[in-house]
Formats: structure tokens, C-alpha cells, sequence
């Protein structure tokens, strides 16, 4: 292998691809990089066995090749130099030479057949996207997923097509996203996947805030996005996704509009008197008003009101100030609706999107002294 390829250009990649790399890899090779000069282009390849990306740059191919190279290495070698321009050459199978006008490296590596190999995606199911609409779809529903939770499923996104309608739901127990979106495939089609976070996480990043059109190709066991000069392929996870759409409220009872901004601010306040993130606020619905409260032995309590269009019975229900504030900044509007039935049912809060987020409430308990706290920290879970 034998390539000029501009600096800035290389470390761009990089920045891309880097947290596909796994931090502990269970074999060797995964922690390195494939590279890959041919067609005037350098293609830069990485795998942890569940996630892998592929990217390409152009670049002076004089002999084409490939050697897989320590990443981390390869990394912080590349960012620290200050040529314009980079050669990089194999002057053996297992040796990769990076050369500036005035510096030469070499790099012990492995061949290129020891790296674990792209799977064939011709027979993939695929769906035009518009960027923009796709990381909607992921951005607004990520954050609600379970991070370590047993329950393997949980930890991803769950997608749903049906009828030409994409469906993307998450859920850690204790709060709900779900978002939908109409795609452009046979009406006939259907199937339903679970998107791992870590690819998730690196779709959102890779994607384009523009109407954009990208690729979303579709297997039983894997899902690939195509996006510019990025491709991320993803097993996924395995496993039947639980049916937690009944949890979202249909008969309700209490509808208001509730500025958003201005109720974060206060959930910023008041969440300062709860003793972690695991801390509960009550929320006391009057007449035309909301008023939250937070009470702690060790730290204080804390009060606060703003106006709502509130006329029903008053209605104290607790919540998790910190998820509800989550859901907040993951709405759109400068007003939201906010749909309660009682304190013992979830809460839903709506925008002018597609967009449904479902939130628990937590445990009520009756003040009993202005030392002692008025809420438990345990929450029950819909899932």
C-alpha cells in the first residue's frame, strides 16, 4: 500500500470513527483500524463485533493495499503532526510508514485478513430517510432508554414499520418516548427492531441537520446507514421488545398548557433540594396554578410557583424532577400539554410533533414534619 492523503482529512475520519473502537476489546484486532488505499481513496474501517464503521476520504493512491493499525496509536500520532500532507506505505504486510517532509514512523500492525470482515448487505430491505427526520426520530427517543438494565431489550431503541409508518419507542421503566414518521417503502412491509444505544448514539452524531435523503437498509439480525462518505452497521439486539404503547394514557381527565421554558427553570430550582438524582418533587395542581415542592432533612426545602390554565379539583401527584426535565428539553413549542388522570397513573406530555412522552410518578407519602421528607425515592415502572 502506497498513499498521499491530506492531514485534516485523516484526522476528520478519525473523530468519526474512533468510539467504534472498542476500550476493551475482547481479541486483539479490535483494537485496531483497517486501512485501505484503492479507487483514490482511503477507506478506514473499525468493529467492536456489534458496531462497525466505514469511511473514506480521498486520497493519491499509488499502490493500493490494506493493514489493520493500533487505532489509539495511530490516533494521537496523526493529530500530533504538522505536515499538511501524510504518505503512508506498507514496506512489509505487518508494518505500517507514515513519512512527512521531515518525520518517518513506523507502525507495527496486523494483516488485513485477520480483520473481521463487512457482512453482505445486497439482500437488505432499504428505506430512504431524510437525514434530518431520522435523527429527529433517534435524538427524541434516546434518552429515555435503560442504560444497564437486565432486561437487555430495554437497553435500545425499539423501531416499528408498519403500513408505511416508522415508529421508534424507548423506555427505562420509569419514562416513555415515542416518536413516528411516514417512510417510503411497500405498503405491505413490516418488521420491527432493536436498535443498541452505542450505534444509536453514533447514527445521531453522523447524521445531517438537512432534508438530505440517506439509506436505511434493513435484515432480520443487522441495520445499515448509509450517510455521505459513512456507512454503520449494527447487529441488533435480540430479544422480544415488551408491549408498553398500553402505558401511554387515552382516558384523560386533566389537559393543560404548560410553558416549557419556565417549568424547566423551576424544575431547575426546586430539583436543588432533593438529595440525588433519585429525588422526587411535588407537583400541586390548583386553580390556575402549579406549585412544586421539595423537602429534604439534610438539605432544606424549597418552593415555587408559575401559572398553568388549571380548573379542576386540586391534584398533588410526585416526580422524578431530573427525568421530567429530560423530557422537557427533548420537547419542541414554547407551550406543551401536559395530561394527568390522578397521582397514581403516568403523565403525558405532548407537542406540536408526533412526539408522545409518558413520565411515572412517584410515591406520595404525607408530610408529616417540615424535617422529614415528603416522598419516596423508589419509583414504580411500567415495564
Amino acid at each position: 500500500m502506497k498513499a498521499v492523503i491530506s492531514k485534516n482529512e485523516l484526522v476528520t475520519l478519525f473523530g468519526k470513527i474512533q468510539n467504534i473502537v472498542a476500550n476493551k476489546p475482547a481479541i486483539p484486532i479490535l483494537s485496531h483500524v483497517l486501512l485501505e488505499a484503492r479507487n483514490d481513496q482511503l477507506y478506514i474501517r473499525a468493529t467492536d463485533l456489534t458496531t462497525s464503521m466505514l469511511c473514506f476520504c480521498e486520497a493519491k493512491v499509488i499502490e493500493e493495499g490494506a493493514i489493520a493499525v493500533p487505532a489509539k496509536r495511530l490516533f494521537q500520532l496523526t493529530r500530533e503532526l504538522s505536515s499538511p500532507q501524510l504518505k503512508i506505505t506498507c514496506p512489509s504486510s505487518d508494518v505500517v510508514e507514515i513519512t512527512t517532509v521531515s518525520s518517518d514512523f513506523k507502525i507495527k500492525g496486523m494483516l488485513k485478513t485477520e480483520f473481521p470482515a463487512l457482512p453482505d448487505i445486497s439482500k437488505a430491505m432499504q428505506i430512504p430517510i431524510s437525514s434530518v427526520t431520522l435523527k429527529e426520530m433517534l435524538a427524541r427517543t434516546y434518552f429515555s432508554a435503560a442504560r444497564e438494565d437486565s432486561r437487555f431489550v430495554l437497553n435500545g431503541i425499539y423501531m416499528k414499520i408498519n403500513k408505511k409508518v416508522a415508529t421508534f419507542i424507548s423506555t427505562d421503566g420509569k419514562r416513555l418516548s415515542k416518536m413516528y414518521t411516514n417512510v417510503d417503502v411497500d405498503p405491505s412491509f413490516q418488521g420491527s427492531y432493536i436498535l443498541p444505544l452505542k450505534a444509536a448514539e453514533e447514527m445521531i452524531k453522523m447524521l445531517s441537520d438537512d432534508e438530505q435523503i440517506v439509506n436505511l437498509s434493513l435484515m432480520h439480525d443487522k441495520i445499515f446507514l448509509e450517510h455521505s462518505n459513512l456507512t454503520l452497521i449494527t447487529k441488533l439486539l435480540s430479544g422480544e421488545y415488551p408491549d408498553v404503547e398500553k402505558v401511554i394514557p387515552s382516558n384523560i381527565t386533566n389537559s393543560m398548557s404548560i410553558h416549557r421554558e419556565e417549568l424547566i427553570t423551576l424544575l431547575r430550582q426546586i430539583s436543588l433540594f432533593t438529595p440525588d438524582t433519585s429525588g422526587s418533587v411535588r407537583f400541586i395542581f390548583d386553580q390556575g396554578q402549579l406549585q412544586l415542592t421539595a423537602i429534604s432533612s439534610d438539605i432544606g426545602e424549597g418552593n415555587v410557583t408559575m401559572p398553568v390554565d388549571y380548573s379542576a379539583e386540586k391534584l398533588e401527584v410526585a416526580f422524578n424532577p431530573f427525568y421530567f426535565m429530560d423530557i422537557l428539553r427533548h420537547s419542541k413549542d414554547e407551550t406543551i400539554t401536559f395530561s394527568i388522570q390522578d397521582a397514581y397513573n403516568p403523565g403525558m406530555i405532548t407537542d406540536s410533533t408526533s412526539a408522545t412522552f409518558v413520565i411515572m410518578p412517584m410515591r406520595l407519602n404525607e408530610l408529616e414534619s417540615p424535617n422529614k421528607a415528603a416522598n419516596v425515592s423508589e419509583n414504580p415502572t411500567f415495564a
